[in-house]
């Protein structure tokens, strides 16, 4: 159990923490931005979000840096990222700042990849995941924080930013995911 492995964990902890903010109807108040209103309890929530987010570098950098790579940590690393991703986007979708059929999609992908690192896995293949993976997860935190932040700062603009980041997240998440499955198709193909 080392530093980036804790600081991973530390991420999934939040989770619940985040979940609880965003559905528990606190009267906290709300802030006036632009042509949209933001209740005090969602910026809390995008800021954990958001700090947990960042964490996903810093587990990520540290491990690298000072050579604590371990198999929780590849194990837990990409899992953390996939509840709290997920949770924060089912979550839109409930306060009806995201389509769901988007969420679905996204989703979806999530899935399909992870049995297809399932199945790699016991075959005792390790799939990494690709530069457009990591692009993909960064995009869907970008269009998560912005719609939970109801499109600050852009509300003021009429510039509805958080949307347009969204269905670029879903359109990076499937095409990350059918590059996925077509460079790794032998795991499938190979597999008893």
């Amino acid at each position: 159990m080392n530093i980036p492995n804790k600081i991973t964990i530390s991420r999934i902890l939040m989770i619940p923490i985040f979940m609880i903010l965003l559905s528990v109807p606190f009267n906290w108040g709300t802030l006036n931005i632009g042509e949209n209103e933001l209740p005090v309890s969602h910026l809390i929530a995008a800021i954990l979000f958001i700090v947990a987010s960042v964490t996903d570098w810093i587990d990520g950098y540290y491990a690298r840096k000072y050579d604590l790579v371990t198999n929780l940590g590849k194990f837990l690393d990409p899992l953390a990222d996939k509840l709290l991703v997920s949770a924060a986007l089912i979550s839109l979708v409930e306060l009806d700042l995201a389509a769901a059929w988007i969420v679905i999609l996204i989703i979806s992908r999530e899935f399909a990849v992870t049995g297809l690192r399932l199945v790699a896995a016991g075959e005792g293949i390790v799939l990494a995941a690709g530069q457009m993976g990591k692009l993909k997860t960064w995009i869907q935190i970008i269009a998560a924080s912005a719609l939970l932040l109801h499109n600050f700062p852009f509300s003021y603009i009429g510039f509805p930013f958080g949307t347009i980041a969204l269905y670029l997240a879903m359109i990076i998440t499937v095409v990350s995911g059918v590059e996925y499955f077509m460079k790794n198709w032998h795991v499938m193909k190979g597999s008893k």
